[in-house]
């Protein structure tokens, strides 16, 4: 997760004027979005962008990941169902070439991240451990020439604990890689951004990079191809118009002509902030990857009965009819879980 308000960098590269959306190289000056309607907290679940939040059904019910440590985001390669999810590595866990286990908040700055490959009734397949990597706030799964290749953040900053650069790496069941090694490419798209973590939209052969300029968050698109040959040319660049203040941000996903923003906590107990007789307060918001409008935000009243119930990650699961897939955390006696809701395609877009 990520919490605004607490991401500020000790220095800005690039300062983002306000009210106006940066343009990266090849890209234009756009109006930002005006902020989100404040009445849209009070609406009922609907459609956001192409998919209806309201009608969202449980995909995976809770199930463990590799290790005890909750999520921190999921993302689908195709739609057979098998989801791919990112956790930071727990505290006493010992991999084959270390000496020692370390601590959990040792684990956190260094930015070591276990994959678990689960089927769709949740039994797990496959896993892999990232050191040195990030936090793993979003990431994306590719299929190409037979390979299962995983787009992730990089080169972690030990300072925060969040990636510095994109990576595009093979999965190797069982194996641990390196940020360091010299197998791994850094892709630099945004000198002087901080905290950068890519998705990827399948269908339509684009990567997206959520990233942070000073004090402000934004999201720039490329082509896949262009992205991997090192030209880092934009198809689109714009600045989070849906973000408010003393939000956690949970993740995105593209889809289309939206950028879909996860953004929520925990619960709370009853006298806490976020008690669950409130209904959580787990915000899915649409932005227009052309534009930078927000054009829709609704509350994920999925799953209201989990435990502790965290949003952790949101994807697109591709397939003849996509769905939108919002994850959670989910407390149970000695770990955390991962479940997953999809939001089916709604009547049209939300506006």
């Amino acid at each position: 997760m990520a919490r605004t308000g607490s991401l500020i960098g000790r220095r800005a590269l690039i300062v983002a004027c306000a009210g106006t959306v940066i343009a990266a190289a090849g890209g234009v000056l756009l109006p930002r979005g005006p902020d989100p309607d404040p009445q849209d907290d009070g609406r009922p679940a609907g459609p956001v962008g192409l998919f209806d939040v309201s009608a969202a059904s449980e995909l995976l019910p809770p199930s463990p990941l590799h290790h005890v440590s909750g999520p921190q985001s999921v993302s689908y390669g195709d739609g057979s169902g098998t989801v791919y999810a990112l956790q930071v590595v727990p505290a006493s866990v010992r991999l084959p070439d270390e000496r020692r286990p370390l601590g959990g908040r040792a684990r956190r700055l260094a930015g070591d991240l276990c994959v678990s490959v689960l089927s769709r009734s949740g039994a797990e397949t496959g896993h892999m451990y990232l050191r040195g990597f990030g936090h793993g706030i979003s990431f994306g799964v590719e299929s190409s020439g037979g390979e299962l290749l995983l787009w992730v953040e990089s080169d972690v900053d030990p300072r925060t604990g969040y990636g510095r650069a994109v990576a595009r790496i093979p999965f190797h069941d069982g194996a641990v890689l390196d940020s360091s090694s010299p197998r791994v490419r850094h892709h630099r798209p945004l000198p002087g951004s901080r905290q950068l973590h890519p998705t990827l939209d399948p269908a339509a052969r684009r990567v997206l990079v959520s990233h942070w300029i000073g004090r402000t968050h934004h999201y720039t698109v490329y082509r896949t191809a262009d992205f991997v040959s090192g030209r880092y040319e934009p198809l689109h660049h714009v600045e989070d118009s849906a973000l408010r203040d003393g939000e956690t941000f949970q993740g995105c996903a593209l889809h289309g002509d939206h950028i879909y923003q996860l953004t929520g906590q925990q619960y709370t107990d009853a006298a806490g902030g976020n008690p669950p007789s409130a209904g959580g307060n787990t915000f899915v918001s649409a932005i227009d990857v052309r534009s930078g409008r927000t054009v829709g935000r609704r509350k994920v009243t999925a799953g209201p009965g989990l435990n502790f119930r965290e949003p952790e990650g949101i994807a697109v699961r591709p397939g003849p009819e996509a769905r939108l897939c919002v994850a959670f955390s989910v407390k149970t006696p000695g770990r955390r879980e991962l479940a997953v809701y999809a939001c089916p395609p709604g009547a049209g877009p939300s506006a």
